[in-house]
């Protein structure tokens, strides 16, 4: 369907200076970091259990990360973002990382994936 006259087309969204190859290895890599970190009381990691909301890599590979905690009274909560940003910072060719904790929307277990549904028996 062609734009409104007088609607200017939104711009493309900027290219990334990385190359695709590239940043398909670094999203790989930072994914299987984030599946290195687990919240203590759940035997589930915290990408499978829908705990990482947002990931963007900056073109000077700076990690930026939206995560949220299974509740806001979450006894790790201090240390988590923590761990998060250092898993994440010993990926080959990532700069660094830091973690914001987002409450909005909240968690809850319609976020997880199947195999941390299987791993909880939450079938």
């Amino acid at each position: 369907m062609a734009p409104d006259a007088g609607t200017a087309p939104e711009p493309p969204e900027p290219a990334s200076a990385i190359p695709e190859a590239e940043l398909n290895r670094l999203t790989d890599d930072i994914v299987a970091a984030l599946k290195t970190v687990y919240d203590p009381e759940i035997p589930v990691d915290i990408y499978e259990l829908g705990l990482i909301y947002k990931v963007d890599i900056d073109d000077d590979r700076m990690v930026a990360i939206d995560m949220t905690l299974t509740a806001p009274g979450c006894p790790v909560a201090g240390e988590m973002p923590g761990w998060v940003e250092d898993a994440v910072s010993t990926v080959d060719g990532v700069s660094g990382a830091t973690v914001n904790l987002v409450f909005d929307p909240p968690w809850d277990p319609s976020r997880m994936s199947d195999e941390a549904k299987v791993a909880l028996n939450m079938w």
